[in-house]
């Protein structure tokens, strides 16, 4: 598994890529084999984060997440003031979130809207289109990059805008569509491509705006930190 990295460094917070296969945080039904985490890893570099958060003894500095198999960047605040600050963002919907997946199949529309709420299905940890325990509204947006072929079968490489933040909302949209993302066996099937060494679901970039009347950025500041897939049936 690849290590983490850092992509911006400032004194109030950090831009973090995570890699595929390394959970954000641990959690109760994880077992008794506790793997590294990040937050794990910036405990050790950033100390100052462990009493950031809502729930600091658990998830320190972590004001969102990625699934496990899921990479891309995140934020990651390194004080009360600035967790708050992205915190409101991400409720009220001001942050820009792209990213990129590869699915199985050749999409029927170059782009669309999938405005279907999702529920959980009752006695597992998936999520459904048709379930109705706990449904929420979700919403994703996608645009078709490009037509893949790889093995001689047809794949299609799609730029995602989620407007919501449901668990797993992504690929349980692009799967109730016919086109689950590659690599993914909770809602692809088990049966994957013998290339699918990961699940091709990439967080690829976060916009957001900075907070206004502070010194180093008194009218406040358009940030976009991005960051490339490390596999290149996901490297547009």
């Amino acid at each position: 598994m690849l290590e983490p990295k850092i992509i911006y460094e400032d004194k109030n917070f950090l831009g973090i890529f995570k890699p595929h296969g390394m959970l954000v945080h641990q959690y109760a039904g994880n077992g008794k084999n506790k793997e590294e985490t990040l937050v794990d890893w910036l405990l050790k570099k950033f100390p100052e984060i462990r009493n950031v958060g809502d729930d600091p003894s658990v998830r320190p500095g972590i004001v969102h997440r990625l699934d496990k198999e899921t990479s891309g960047v995140m934020i990651i605040p390194r004080n009360a003031e600035y967790f708050e600050h992205f915190k409101n963002l991400f409720k009220t919907k001001q942050i820009k979130k792209t990213y990129l997946a590869l699915v199985k199949g050749e999409l029927k529309n170059r782009e669309g809207i999938i405005d279907r709420p999702i529920g959980i299905k009752s006695g597992s940890v998936k999520r459904s289109v048709f379930s109705e325990k706990m449904k929420k509204p979700a919403v994703t947006e996608y645009k078709v990059l490009k037509k893949v072929i790889l093995d001689k079968n047809n794949f299609s490489l799609l730029e995602i805008y989620p407007r919501t933040g449901r668990t797993h909302q992504i690929r349980v949209h692009l799967a109730s569509l016919g086109h689950p993302v590659v690599g993914d066996k909770l809602y692809g099937g088990k049966k994957q491509p013998e290339w699918a060494d990961r699940m091709m679901l990439h967080a690829y970039s976060l916009e957001f705006s900075l907070p206004a009347g502070r010194a180093e950025f008194p009218e406040g500041k358009r940030i976009k930190l991005e960051v490339e897939a490390e596999n290149p049936p996901l490297v547009r």
